[in-house]
């Protein structure tokens, strides 16, 4: 069984990990990473991520949700969406494909879960093995899907 990783986000040692010059627009942000951990498979990694202040566009290659831990930021789209602001216990998902111009007034830190996405038709029969593999183990639902919530139409 694999062991549980539990770290400080505020403590984790970063390492550089520069934005692509291209992507800036505004001032010179400095970038610094850590992965924390990854998944068995690694489709799913969770880093620790900082930045100084700046703005840029940030176009995202797999889907992430972030748990701003300390300073501030503005996001938004080249949609007109209006500017949201993130702070410390924030958190917010970005789909893969997404772009979105983060500025960004004080310094960064988050907590980053990075996922790979699968095709439907994996995520399908992924979903059809857990439930068998269940069914075997005497559950009567995968241990993933008994803490779901249970939405009913009205």
């Amino acid at each position: 069984m694999p062991s549980v990783v539990a770290v400080d986000p505020r403590r984790v040692e970063l390492q550089p990990a520069p934005i692509p010059p291209d992507w800036i627009l505004a001032g010179d942000p400095a970038a610094a990473s850590a992965e924390v951990a990854r998944s068995a498979d690694g489709t799913c990694v969770t880093c620790v991520w900082a930045t100084t202040p700046g703005t840029f566009r940030w176009r995202f290659g797999v889907d992430e949700i972030v748990q701003i831990i300390d300073g501030e930021l503005f996001i938004s789209d080249d949609l007109g969406q209006p500017e949201r602001r993130l702070g410390p216990g924030d958190t917010a998902v970005f789909p893969a494909g997404t772009t979105q111009v983060w500025r960004v007034t004080q310094p960064l830190r988050k907590v980053a879960v990075c996922r790979h996405a699968l095709p439907r038709s994996a995520g399908f029969a992924l979903r059809a093995l857990s439930r068998l593999a269940a069914i075997a183990r005497g559950e009567a639902r995968p241990a993933a899907l008994a803490a779901r919530p249970v939405r009913r139409a009205a």
